[in-house]
């Protein structure tokens, strides 16, 4: 579907309400178009699956998870590959969004440096991801704990990954059909969540144990 010549922040939420996302064909697109996939990628949020060999390191390797501290350097890092969908109206878009208390980055720092993590959009109890990234080991797989973790504590029901890759089906992501999807989004949509109910100092044991549950 092609996109509107002037999106909005306001717009955007109620295409997500709705069911569909914005996509560029690459980073240097001018335009947008709406993507409403047949099958949709989700993860449930009690089906979470962590390798002993991934607790083990989430436990045990040196990082912190930050929330928000630098969401439009996750923005960027997201888009820092040979291909991506993230242009220039899109970060515009999701820091906006971001500014409104509407998108959220959850990200691993190794020191200094911003090593992994993710963002999406978050509306009553759906949690909608765009994208990830890694620079460390794993480091994309630790921020999806932390937010699965933090989406659990704060009454969320329904966290959106849009599409299935294997990555995200090693964790347990499924695809499920549109009017399936639609279902779940209407329900989660009439509920209230908390992204910031989970304390920022959360231990990494008390994470792991919270999205494993």
């Amino acid at each position: 579907m092609a996109s509107d010549p002037i999106l909005t922040p306001d717009l955007l939420l109620r295409a997500y309400a709705s069911g569909v996302f914005p996509m560029a064909d690459d980073a240097a697109a001018e335009e947008l178009f709406w993507v409403d996939p047949i099958r949709r990628g989700v993860l449930p949020l009690e089906a979470l699956r962590v390798s002993r060999r991934l607790a083990r390191d989430f436990l045990g390797k040196p990082f912190e998870i930050r929330i928000d501290a630098d969401f439009a350097g996750t923005v960027r890092a997201c888009a820092d590959r040979e291909t991506t969908w993230i242009n220039g109206e899109i970060f515009r878009l999701y820091r906006e969004l971001h500014r409104m208390g509407h998108a959220h980055s959850v990200e691993i720092w190794q020191g200094d440096t911003l090593a992994g993590g993710l963002y999406g959009v978050v509306l009553g109890a759906a949690f909608f991801g765009e994208s990830m990234f890694s620079r460390m080991r794993d480091g994309s797989k630790f921020a999806l704990v932390a937010l699965v973790a933090r989406l659990r504590a704060g009454g969320f029901t329904l966290l959106d990954t849009q599409f299935i890759t294997p990555h995200l089906e090693s964790l347990g992501a499924v695809e499920i059909t549109r009017a399936e999807y639609r279902a779940r989004l209407a329900a989660a949509l009439r509920r209230p969540a908390d992204f910031r109910a989970l304390p920022m100092g959360a231990t990494r044991r008390a994470l792991l144990d919270l999205a494993r549950e």
